[in-house]
């Protein structure tokens, strides 16, 4: 029911009705001394018309605060409005304002269709007396398209955040490296957003960083793997956050060969989600709309020797045949994962799905390849994957029951794949 007066026009008496604070009835009867005749019906009410009423339903105030979450919804303030900020007395500080105009003379007044309902929690937003102000004196810059835009976004947020369950912390750890020359910052908003609806208890969380060591270094490999190792012994000390959260969320970015050694570091008495970080929006939570890319997993050459294996993961780019350096001769047998529907590339990955279903096909991939050559030590390992599948590809062996990985690297630098770690290696 929007709020209104009615109005009838007289000139000689005028009475109020409230109605539930919202609508008022204004009647006027007709003046006796101007000599004019009017019938009995007339003098009752002559004209009646709808006016605006600036109070606004309690309800309608519940509603807004309760989408705020009591802040203000200014992109880039959330100030808590429900406490003073100087003295921290409880109480409202917050103030409602119109995105489109109490009156179509105001702000953004005469910016499209004007709502039914000026009043609606849908024209209203929560601000701050600053940021009030600031979007009354400057309507031209803070339209109500920009506006409606930052109201949705900021109730879209506290809508998420709120739906977080209390059993849904997770731990955060971040793998740093430096990769083609240059390491990438994941802010803690891109963490939070990432994770949702689990929640990280430090958004900054566990951080293996091994940033200062030179890749050029011909023992780089090694020596970050010696630190990995360690630091992933220390994550799960006794004490440490891991241990009440029972989750870890995975930010990963170095060489595949260090993100499949990580994977083969993590315990598997713990879950683990891996995210990607998205080359197109620049972001790392997983995308909610596109179909599954699905994999293949076939035998691409029958070697002569039985003991002998190469396994080639071509997702985010292609490893031929012929790619192979020599020493991979006929000698090998050689399989293939790759994708099922697409070409091999970069920006590929995009569901969680498609990492939960490479985690099938990689699995059941290692037992045809143990049940198919059963006196295989080791097989070397040809990857062409986003982070989250090189870290699947470690954290998927089973010690002591799956063989060796060789996991090769491609460096242009020396002239193709080189080999780099041995991996699930028990000695």
């Amino acid at each position: 029911m929007p709020r209104h007066h009615l109005v009838s026009r007289s000139v000689n008496r005028r009475f109020e009705l409230q109605f539930d604070g919202e609508e008022k009835l204004v009647t006027r009867k007709s003046n006796r001394k101007s000599g004019t005749k009017v019938s009995s019906k007339t003098r009752a009410t002559t004209a009646i018309e709808r006016v605006q009423s600036r109070d606004i339903k309690e309800t309608t105030r519940l509603i807004l605060y309760v989408r705020a979450g009591g802040r203000c919804q200014f992109d880039g303030c959330n100030e808590y409005l429900l406490r003073h900020p100087l003295t921290q007395d409880d109480g409202n500080f917050g103030q409602m304002a119109h995105i489109v105009a109490f009156k179509p003379e105001g702000p953004r007044g005469k910016s499209g269709l004007r709502p039914e309902y000026i009043n609606d929690a849908d024209n209203l937003m929560l601000l701050c007396p600053h940021c009030h102000k600031l979007v009354d004196e400057k309507p031209e810059e803070y339209t109500r398209e920009t506006l409606e835009k930052y109201k949705r976004d900021h109730e879209q947020r506290i809508f998420t955040l709120t739906a977080t369950k209390a059993d849904r912390k997770t731990t955060i750890v971040q793998l740093k490296s430096r990769v083609s020359g240059q390491t990438v910052a994941i802010p803690a908003a891109d963490v939070r957003q990432a994770v949702s609806p689990r929640y990280p208890e430090d958004p900054r969380g566990f951080i293996i960083d091994l940033t200062s060591m030179r890749v050029e270094d011909t023992n780089f490999l090694q020596v970050a793997a010696n630190t990995i190792k360690r630091e992933v012994q220390l994550l799960y000390g006794p004490g440490m956050e891991v241990e009440s959260t029972r989750h870890i969320s995975l930010f990963a970015l170095a060489p595949i060969p260090l993100l499949i050694y990580l994977g083969s570091q993590l315990s598997n008495k713990v879950p683990v989600d891996p995210y990607q970080r998205h080359r197109d929006t620049e972001d790392w939570a997983w995308k909610q709309e596109g179909e599954p890319v699905g994999y293949k997993f076939q035998q691409i050459r029958t070697g002569t020797e039985q003991h002998r294996v190469a396994l080639i993961i071509s997702l985010s780019g292609s490893v031929t045949l012929d790619g192979l350096p020599k020493e991979i001769d006929s000698r090998f047998s050689v399989y293939e994962i790759t994708l099922a529907n697409g070409t091999p590339n970069p920006t590929y990955l995009r569901l969680r799905e498609d990492v939960t279903e490479f985690r099938r096909v990689y699995q059941a991939a290692l037992r045809t390849i143990s049940q198919s050559h059963r006196a295989l030590q080791e097989i070397h390992l040809f990857p062409a994957v986003p982070a989250p599948i090189a870290v699947l590809c470690g954290r998927e062996l089973l010690p002591k029951v799956d063989p060796v990985l060789l996991v090769y690297d491609n460096n242009k630098h020396q002239g193709g794949f080189q080999p780099t770690l041995r991996i699930n290696d028990n000695e």
